[in-house]
């Protein structure tokens, strides 16, 4: 069996390996090997040239319609025509919309965008490129916060009336931005090896004895987000859209279209349209230089999660005495992690949070049963609880913290009842669970670090701190720390971005607690035994 050392000496090397091939792929993506016939003679046989060169007059026509298939310019609208389309010229354009009766009646409504020669009908040009791209999606409209002292006016309960028998089916939602681009590099193919990603996109013609590629003409779907979102009702009879263009570049493009890829396999695997929102905030919102070191973060943030994880789990499975640890630290720890996993499942955050605040959450339930020294035995499909005893140095500790949270008590009971009283007051709320939810955890958040400092007062009095597990504190340190990063790049809520950086405050208390009671042998460590106290080994007989 693998010792503890060598199992995550095995880890960090496949987190290694792991970096390293994604860096090799992240490589691959971005470059592109250029035809090498391209540069000799021979005319360049078996390689594919960009139409662009030979410099073509342009134009951008951007048409909508209810149908995902046209034949003809029937039943279509031109909502935008640029001639004299110059790829190179960056501009941002809205118009409005006709919203025709299907689409109000929650219908889809397509955009079809056109590259063809200037002064050339699309219909008619064999060498034009297009695109479609859905103008709407379907999501399930936010409910409506009300006061809930106050309740809210007639008017206000006419419209809830309404909404109330839809507000849990999906409605269709305007997309309000539409943003495209053409990839500019006069750029030399290999036929042999185009890349597959970028082929799907290529459109070829045989022009004389040379292959070209036609535009590339690409729509950016990272870049349509929730917020741009509206509600299309019954009597919207025009919607504004905002078409925008810039120029990109080959490498850019392939790494845009594998992100779009990878957003799209996580909307089939079930994440909503809010959760794959909060993926492509990462990677617009993000300078790519800045993106780039965000992956590695991210990485490193994994690795000391399970490494926090296992030696947090490991140091609990193994403990046999509650000497120098705070129970009542231990209780509202796990509080008040059920009570933010509750709070970001009714606030709809996205699962990058949720899942992780899940997992701990049960983490810390067990270590509640671990503290308690909780047993639970079935009596037929009865469970019954026993819980065990502790022994002199156990309630010692036990006094200390009672002792405590006997001081916290007069500080903390008055400003959470506070809260809760004015929030009712003041904030507006869905229902009832919600502002239980919201003060239970603007409670956790604007003072949960008071509930940190019963260990705190008992490691003080014991002056000692080796009965702490200081590996798992020592990787979830670097993790908040990287959290402290991911706060400003994942949308969460402010209260939670806030307690990010509250963490650091108390495990710098614990680092000059750390060096303040220096490891004295003779106390107990973090598995609740003395390093003196171990037996000694038998002399070898010759």
């Amino acid at each position: 069996m693998l010792s503890r050392s060598s199992f995550t000496s095995l880890v960090v090397g496949v987190f290694a390996v792991y970096v390293a091939h994604t860096c090799w792929v992240m490589y691959g993506i971005v470059y592109t090997r250029p035809c090498p016939a391209a540069g000799g003679g021979g005319g360049g046989a078996g390689c594919v040239w960009p139409y662009l060169a030979r410099r073509p007059r342009l134009q951008l026509s951007v048409y909508t319609t209810t149908r995902s298939n046209i034949g003809a310019e029937s039943n279509i609208d031109l909502v935008l025509n640029v001639e004299d389309f110059d790829i190179e010229a960056k501009f941002e354009r809205t118009v409005n919309v006709s919203v025709p009766k299907k689409t109000r009646n929650n219908g889809t409504l397509y955009a079809y965008i056109f590259l063809h020669h200037a002064g050339i009908l699309p219909w008619h040009d064999s060498k034009q490129v297009h695109i479609v791209s859905p103008l709407t999606t379907y999501m399930v409209p936010k409910p409506e916060e009300i006061n809930l002292l106050t309740g809210e006016s007639a008017t206000q309960q006419i419209e809830a009336e309404k909404q109330t028998s839809a507000l849990d089916e999906p409605v269709s939602h305007w997309r309000s931005r539409l943003t495209l681009n053409v990839m500019v590099e006069d750029f030399v193919f290999d036929g042999s090896s185009l890349p597959a990603d970028v082929h799907r996109y290529m459109k070829m013609v045989q022009l004389g004895k040379t292959v070209h590629y036609l535009p590339i003409l690409f729509i950016d779907q990272l870049s349509n987000r929730v917020k741009d979102l509206m509600v299309i009702n019954r009597s919207t009879t025009e919607l504004p859209l905002t078409v925008s263009y810039d120029k990109i570049s080959l490498g850019k493009l392939r790494f845009w279209i594998h992100m779009q890829d990878a957003v799209y396999s996580l909307q089939q695997f079930g994440f909503s349209e809010k959760d794959a929102d909060e993926v492509k905030g990462i990677f617009v919102d993000t300078n790519l230089y800045f993106l780039a070191l965000t992956f590695f973060v991210a990485a490193f943030h994994l690795l000391f999660d399970f490494l926090a994880f296992k030696n947090d789990i490991s140091f609990w499975k193994k403990k046999r005495s509650m000497i120098g640890m705070s129970t009542k630290a231990v209780l509202w720890r796990c509080f008040s992690t059920v009570v933010i996993f509750l709070f970001l499942l009714d606030e709809q955050t996205s699962l990058l949070v949720l899942i992780p605040a899940g997992i701990g959450a049960v983490i810390e339930l067990w270590k509640v049963k671990k503290a308690l020294k909780m047993t639970i035995k079935w009596q037929g499909l009865r469970p019954k609880i026993q819980f065990g005893t502790y022994n002199d140095s156990e309630k010692k500790t036990e006094e200390y913290d009672t002792q405590a949270m006997k001081y916290l008590s007069y500080l903390l009971y008055p400003l959470c009842i506070g809260g809760a009283g004015y929030s009712l007051l003041n904030v507006k709320y869905k229902s009832w669970y919600s502002w239980l939810i919201n003060s239970f955890v603007n409670g956790v958040y604007a003072f949960g670090f008071l509930f940190m400092l019963p260990q705190l007062f008992v490691n003080y009095k014991m002056k000692s701190v080796a009965h702490l597990p200081w590996k798992a504190f020592t990787y979830k340190a670097f993790n908040t720390f990287i959290d402290d990063i991911f706060a400003f790049i994942i949308t969460m809520p402010t209260s939670h971005r806030l307690a990010c950086f509250r963490d650091d405050v108390v495990f710098l208390v614990y680092l000059y607690q750390r060096w303040l009671y220096p490891v004295d042998k003779s106390r107990v460590n973090e598995y609740g035994e003395s390093y003196e106290e171990k037996p000694k080994k038998k002399p070898h007989r010759e």
